[in-house]
Order: C-alpha cells, then sequence, then structure tokens
C-alpha cells in the first residue's frame, strides 16, 4: 500500500560554494521522480538552506532509501513523517478529445 511521507530536509550551511552543481543533478533527478510518480511535489528554498518534498512510498525507510540516492544527501540533515492527509488546489491533468 503506498502512503503519503513529507521528507524535511535542511542544507548544510556552506555547501553552495562547492557543490552548485549537484543542486542542478538533484533537481533534475527530482524532476524525473515527479515523471514517474514517485514524488508528488517539492519546493527549495530561495537560499537553497531548506528543501521539502513529498513523496508517494509504501514505508519512510523507501523514502529515506530515495533520498540518500540524492545527489546532495550526504550535505543533508533528513526528517520524514507520514501524513495523515495532503491536499492541494492542483487539477489532475485533462486530456483533449482532438
Amino acid at each position: 500500500m503506498q502512503y503519503r511521507f513529507m521528507a524535511d530536509c535542511t542544507l548544510s550551511a556552506g555547501f553552495q560554494d562547492q557543490e552548485e552543481r549537484l543542486l542542478t543533478n538533484q533537481q533534475d533527478l527530482l524532476q524525473r521522480f515527479l515523471e514517474e510518480g514517485i514524488l508528488v511535489n517539492y519546493a527549495l528554498s530561495l537560499e537553497h538552506s531548506k528543501l521539502w518534498a513529498v513523496f508517494n512510498a509504501t514505508s519512510e525507510m523507501e523514502v529515506l532509501e530515495i533520498m540518500i540516492a540524492m545527489p546532495l544527501s550526504h550535505a543533508m540533515q533528513i526528517e520524514v513523517s507520514l501524513l495523515s492527509a495532503f491536499d492541494s488546489n492542483q487539477a489532475p491533468p485533462s486530456f483533449s478529445m482532438n
């Protein structure tokens, strides 16, 4: 059974100077996860110190394994929480009959 989990990540201070390239790689990976339905949504703070992501997964361990595979995992403190509710105003995809 799939559940929704929130990953709340704090990036180490000063990572930007040496690892901006890894941030781009991580955002590419997150985009792939979105396309595959593993990731529901994510947000990155303007100063790149916080990342929030909602995942579809079967367990907290599965989310942690996904997060550890990310390029910046060594620079992140990760907290994962099982969500009891998740609401969004995003409309489901619509299809053209043409």
